[in-house]
């Protein structure tokens, strides 16, 4: 989503960062090129206008810290400034401790994401706030869109309303209200309908829905790939319903991010989710420090671990630790941890969360190293028997042709995985050795992320970063995530992160 603004200010940070001492001329051009930057990442211009008249009046005023370098006070100056215009430090909690049912309406426009939203929410709701959640779709209108939130209310197991032809918005909000009511359930989504466009119908439909069903939270949702249009569309149901908050949807997009970054200094509403992918369990609490820092490159470790512990299958990774301090480490290991890294987001997930390494990015590209990598080394070893990947070694020419044959690449590809494996293996073994050390420091190395064993990085340091300042890891929490990524695959890019897989570079 912010790829080109990151790349925008790194270079305008990149100039400035190298000077002893700035000057007022130089303060001036700096933050001139961040007023571009954000302007062309489509921020709507009276936001730019405050943002930069406040960061010009804090980088030459009496607040400037004399025992910090120019420099650095400039790049924390602009990520104050982007926490306060994303929403300020803390993040806006959903209210659901209302008498029950607690009523949350879900507005917005067609092809916005409500009904997918609304089931990302009522998991979410569901699984983490351990709330008993009922759904009620209201869009009478689009063809099928109740039958989708049944559907999805399968598949995340959350209850829905069952569907009664030919009521209106109106009797199905009173029925549903009901319902939950005589069912005990904490909470009630209502997923009202959109239209393509804004018109008055809508608003007063929505309107009425409201009235009757009181809503503890009218949450609009909004693409954020749609721009300034995304703004205008939250001014508009502003003015017509008492809304609290804004849900953002599709952004793990291209977009240029001006819409998220606008949102909130226009409406004055928080953003309190971000819709981070089309699976029903991607939807992230917005936290404006963290997005500041992914902005400006400082990536987001807190939001790595997070992913991690989501998907950690305990039972595994204590299974795993138990193979590690045996020094045993076989490819159907090694397919584990690719999985693990699919997960979480693939290659390009991963690396746009860890601190930095955003300037990798092009630099992956030009050299072919894509998530398509991870899914042909998994290939290569799932086109093996279960003994030739318990013992590797078993490998001759004849077999890493018909290895070769069936997952489609050549036999030096089958190589190079090999010999990546043969690294990590020889490392595991080498760290298993010495006693309760060397296991420490495996631990310490591979505890970041799941399938590894360890306990990973202290999470209340974790939760702490980004608190009134850069969020920063420490040495060690860093060295501990590029550990770990380079047990993912082998290879080296130049000057770059090791450890990405290593196959050949684009010619």
């Amino acid at each position: 989503m912010f790829d080109a603004l990151n790349e925008r200010l790194t270079g305008v940070f990149d100039r400035i960062t190298g000077r002893g001492a700035l000057s007022a001329k130089d303060v001036e051009e700096a933050l001139r090129e961040v007023r571009v930057a954000l302007l062309e990442a489509d921020v709507a211009l009276p936001v730019v206008k405050d943002f930069i008249n406040r960061a010009k009046e804090q980088a030459t005023g009496e607040e400037v810290i004399r025992s910090v370098k120019p420099a650095d006070q400039v790049i924390k100056i602009v990520y104050d400034g982007l926490v306060e215009m994303l929403g300020g430090e803390e993040p806006v909690p959903l209210n659901t401790n209302a008498a029950p049912p607690a009523v949350i309406l879900m507005a917005g426009l067609q092809g916005s994401g409500k009904t997918t939203t609304s089931a990302k929410l009522a998991l979410r709701l569901s699984k983490f706030d351990r709330k008993k959640v009922m759904m009620a779709s209201l869009d009478t209108r689009r063809p099928a869109a109740m039958e989708q939130l049944a559907t999805l209310g399968q598949q995340i197991e959350v209850a829905t309303l069952p569907i009664v032809a030919g009521e209106s918005a109106v009797q199905i909000t009173r029925r549903a209200l009901q319902s939950a009511k005589l069912q005990g359930f904490d909470v009630l989504i209502l997923d009202t309908a959109g239209r393509i466009t804004l018109d008055e119908a809508l608003m007063n439909e929505v309107a009425e829905v409201a009235d009757i069903a009181k809503p503890v939270e009218t949450l609009l949702v909004a693409d954020s790939l749609t721009g300034q249009d995304a703004v205008r569309t939250a001014s508009a149901f502003n003015e017509r319903l008492p809304l609290t908050g804004l849900i953002l949807t599709r952004a793990d997009g291209d977009g240029r991010g001006g819409a998220m970054l606008s949102m909130r200094a226009v409406t004055g509403l928080p953003i309190k989710y971000l819709g981070a992918g089309e699976k029903v369990d991607q939807l992230d609490v917005f936290d404006a420090r963290r997005v500041a820092g992914r902005i400006l490159g400082q990536g987001d470790i807190v939001a790595l671990v997070e992913k991690a512990a989501a998907d950690l299958d305990q039972a595994k990774a204590e299974k795993m630790a138990r193979k590690l301090a045996k020094g045993q480490f076989d490819l159907d290991d090694l397919a584990a941890q690719l999985n693990q890294m699919k997960k979480m987001g693939g290659l390009q997930g991963i690396m746009g969360l860890l601190p930095g390494v955003a300037k990798l990015k092009n630099q992956m590209a030009d050299n072919n190293v894509t998530d398509k990598m991870i899914d042909r080394q998994l290939a290569v070893i799932s086109s093996m028997t279960k003994a030739e990947r318990k013992k590797p070694d078993l490998l001759n020419a004849s077999r890493k042709k018909r290895i070769a044959a069936g997952s489609g690449v050549e036999v030096q590809d089958i190589n190079r995985l090999l010999k990546q494996h043969r690294q990590m293996s020889d490392m595991v073994k080498s760290l298993s050795k010495g006693g309760g050390k060397n296991l420490q420091k495996m631990a310490a190395m591979m505890g970041g992320l799941p399938g590894m064993g360890g306990g990973g990085p202290d999470m209340a340091r974790l939760k702490a970063l980004g608190g009134g300042k850069m969020p920063e890891p420490s040495a060690d929490e860093l060295k501990a995530l590029q550990d770990r990524m380079a047990g993912l695959g082998g290879g080296q890019l130049p000057g770059g992160l090791p450890g990405l897989p290593g196959f050949p570079k684009k010619n």
